[in-house]
């Protein structure tokens, strides 16, 4: 009985061994903190510095993997990790490379518990620096463990949350301007000690609630009110300059002593006061600012489906030009967001994500030191030598919250991106959801409800609902009559029928729907091709049979003798898809008109408008061509074609991809027999109908200058809408007062 005894205390000693040894190891881990720093595109991605020992260093990419970005992410109080770049994405690093062959499970809390060669063992140069891809979303509850000395250089601000706090006077402003700021860690909010603050940290957190800058305020009656609260506060100061994107980017400054009231001495809460850019402004001083003439926006949007994203346009010497991506970075986007009346950057985009512009790339590696008034007061590189419109810079901008998305919902449908559309209404003096009326509903109008909803683009507008079974509750309709230009921010913006409703269909099965999507083609027609290709003709009736029967001639026609001649002013139209999806015809395969003549499918009832105007707008004569064939004439290299007619094949422009109509095929023309010798306006609209969906309409539209001596015609400078200032495009009167009305 003895051996058994003597191996079960050995068993015994060794397990309580092995667990001390586990306890010292969990309790000998060095102790670290992470930041991410760098040549950042977003506040949640960055180059990986580690401080141990007093000093920052970096982490070399040998076996790195997504199991180590997740631990950095996670320690770093994000939920995990999108990616990770090698190669020093982020730019090289400084100093030591603490850590090299880090092997992660994933589990594990902190770095410095994964496998490595151990601190400050490494093969590697600077050249090999690892960044990550955090998601953005917090932890909720995390507690930052702050366990180096908080004084060192480089340690930069990680909370859970950050608010303004309105008080109850301001609370049912909209947007929230002014308030106490607090910061939530450890799952708990906390003020902060004003007795450090400084206007630059109120520069950072106004742009991170989405406007352009701070403002003073009165601090007494927020004295007042602080002295009758229980305060909270948060053990540390914050150190900003000014120019970072988000709070996050900020160093850490002094610790603060915790002593319940008097933690702040002579001080108070810190309270934040900004203002408002245009767009967001309360509404109060309308009739003045009609008054004023805006000037010429230096720096200009383009292609995103929200407000305060797209691509990046300068205008020089009266010509608008996009910014190539070499060195963009968020610093360069908060610059242009904060200009154009936004808060700071959320994302600096590059690779032409939000799509490609047109005409001269006017600026190229961008130095911003992030306190310019202007885009175009920052260094740059005026040569742009090699630099593509596929690397046409983006941003996407913080905008104050105005609560819209909650005024408005999708019923009924099978994701969360399509439904009946039903808004939050007035009657009886209570707030009732109801239907849309679907009569003259349109894509311009899906085109509101999915930004205001931050769903993109609209795909689709349904006049019919039938299919998506919405709460009975909300059938009745409360809006109708509703037109949009397509640039209001919410559906009430948009004109419609005051508390009168009219909607002799009534709602149910026939309520207003949508269907929406994160990308959206862009059509854009080549002005150089139809200024190079002009030229008139005079062709007999008799081989003008077909195009009769399609109303591709002047009404005079209709009358005319078979041996006569009909004058047409011919051209090529090359139609480039700029955007982020291909351009499908709406109608279905089995909705094409077949036409026998030509022996094709009509998959869209209009494509094109030609006009010819007089010089004050008014249309002399008039062609329109009939979508007679959607198809890739051509591809950019690379880029395989996808739609062609033949057989009853599908029809479309793909991405990067264009449809060329020649200047010889039928329909293709204007019919100028009874027009005068004279100065006009030759004008072409791609999808004057607004029947697709796209992320810029301005540019479906295009102009040129003619004049016609009776026998020649000469057409110069032709230019597509959007391409030139307004003092420039003024002599084209079109562009600013005769904008496509029709539908």
């Amino acid at each position: 009985m003895v051996r058994p005894v003597a191996i079960q205390c050995l068993f015994f000693t060794l397990l309580c061994m092995l667990a001390l040894c586990n306890a010292q190891s969990d309790s000998g881990t060095p102790a670290i903190q992470l930041r991410l720093v760098g040549e950042k595109r977003k506040h949640y991605e960055g180059r990986v510095e580690v401080f141990y020992n007093g000093e920052w260093g970096t982490v070399c990419d040998d076996d790195f993997s997504i199991y180590a970005a997740q631990v950095v992410c996670r320690e770093l109080g994000f939920v995990g990790a999108e990616s990770w770049l090698p190669s020093a994405k982020y730019g090289k690093g400084d100093g030591r490379i603490w850590l090299d062959n880090v092997h992660c499970t994933g589990g594990e809390k902190s770095l410095a518990q994964c496998e490595s060669n151990g601190f400050g063992v490494s093969d590697c140069k600077h050249s090999e620096d690892v960044g990550v891809v955090c998601n953005q979303k917090r932890i909720p509850g995390f507690k930052f463990i702050r366990n180096q000395a908080n004084s060192e250089e480089g340690l930069t601000v990680q909370v859970e949350d950050v608010r303004i706090r309105a008080t109850y006077s301001h609370r049912k402003r909209i947007p929230i301007t002014e308030g106490f700021l607090e910061v939530k860690d450890g799952g708990k909010w906390r003020q902060i000690c004003n007795e450090e603050w400084t206007e630059m940290n109120s520069r950072v957190i106004c742009g991170m609630y989405g406007f352009p800058g701070e403002k003073r305020f009165n601090t007494r009656p927020y004295k007042l009110l602080s002295n009758r609260r229980k305060k909270n506060y948060w053990g540390f100061s914050v150190n900003c300059t000014g120019n970072e994107a988000n709070l996050s980017d900020c160093k850490l400054g002094g610790e603060v002593e915790l002593k319940g009231n008097n933690t702040c001495g002579q001080g108070m809460p810190v309270v934040i006061s900004c203002v408002p850019g245009r767009a967001f402004a309360p509404s109060v001083s309308v009739g003045f600012r009609k008054a004023y003439r805006v000037e010429q926006p230096l720096v200009r949007l383009r292609g995103g489906a929200m407000i305060g994203e797209g691509r990046v346009e300068v205008l020089k010497n009266g010509e608008w030009g996009t910014v190539c991506d070499d060195n963009w970075n968020i610093r360069a986007a908060t610059v242009v967001c904060r200009e154009l009346g936004f808060g700071s950057a959320k994302e600096a985009l590059t690779g032409a994500r939000l799509g490609q512009g047109i005409g001269p790339v006017h600026m190229n590696e961008v130095e911003c030191s992030g306190f310019e008034k202007s885009l175009t007061e920052c260094h740059f590189n005026r040569d742009s030598l090699g630099c593509s419109h596929e690397e046409d810079a983006a941003v996407r901008c913080n905008v104050p919250a105005m609560g819209f998305h909650n005024r408005l919902r999708l019923s009924g449908g099978r994701n969360p991106y399509e439904g009946r559309v039903e808004v939050l209404a007035e009657k009886n003096g209570s707030l009732v959801w109801g239907a849309v009326c679907s009569e003259s509903w349109g894509t311009m109008e899906a085109m509101v409800v999915c930004r205001q909803l931050g769903l993109g683009f609209a795909s689709h507008a349904f006049q019919e609902t039938w299919y998506w079974e919405g709460d009975s509750s909300s059938n009745s309709v409360v809006m109708s009559g509703v037109r949009c230009s397509g640039t209001e921010l919410t559906l009430d913006q948009c004109l419609h029928h005051g508390k009168h409703i009219d909607c002799p269909k009534g709602g149910g099965r026939f309520s207003a729907g949508v269907s929406c999507t994160q990308t959206a083609p862009d059509l854009v027609l080549s002005a150089e091709v139809v200024e190079q290709t002009t030229y008139l003709e005079d062709r007999p009736m008799y081989a003008l049979q077909c195009a009769a029967e399609e109303n591709c001639l002047s009404s005079s026609a209709d009358k005319a003798d078979s041996s006569s001649y009909r004058r047409l002013l011919r051209f090529s139209s090359r139609i480039h898809n700029n955007g982020q999806s291909d351009f499908r015809p709406r109608a279905a395969h089995h909705s094409w008109i077949w036409h026998e003549c030509h022996r094709h499918y009509h998959s869209m009832e209009v494509f094109t408008h030609y006009d010819l105007l007089s010089l004050n707008g008014t249309k002399v004569a008039e062609g329109h061509k009939a979508s007679f064939c959607l198809e890739d004439t051509h591809c950019d290299e690379g880029i395989q074609k996808r739609y062609e007619c033949a057989n009853f094949g599908s029809q479309g422009i793909t991405v990067g991809c264009w449809d060329t109509y020649r200047h010889d095929i039928d329909c293709q023309w204007i019919d100028i027999t009874d027009v005068k010798p004279g100065d006009y306006i030759f004008q072409v609209v791609i999808n004057p109908n607004y029947e697709v969906a796209e992320s810029d309409y301005t540019n479906n539209i295009m102009k040129c200058r003619s004049r016609y001596d009776g026998q020649r015609i000469w057409t110069y400078n032709c230019r597509t809408g959007g391409t030139m200032s307004s003092e420039t495009e003024e002599p084209f009167p079109g562009l600013l007062t005769n904008q496509l009305s029709h539908r």
